[in-house]
């Protein structure tokens, strides 16, 4: 989970710095953030998120999202 609304690095940023990682690019990343709108969803996406979720956040929600991002990351 990554907060986008950092001080001195974005979270985008630094999306985009661990996919250009090979350690990285299989890391599920997980955007949190009070922006919801779709221009922040896509911009999310774009920076390498694997999903967006808007604070509060929902442990469950959390919890059952990194379930079905891993379970596609076993079927490749």
């Amino acid at each position: 989970l990554l907060d986008i609304g950092m001080p001195d690095l974005s979270g985008h940023e630094v999306a985009r710095r661990l996919r250009q990682q090979a350690w990285g690019r299989d890391m599920i990343l997980i955007a949190a953030t009070g922006w919801g709108q779709e221009v922040d969803i896509r911009q999310s996406l774009e920076a390498g998120f694997d999903a967006h979720l808007t604070k509060p956040l929902n442990v469950g929600r959390v919890k059952t999202l990194i379930d079905e991002l891993a379970a596609k990351r076993r079927k490749r």
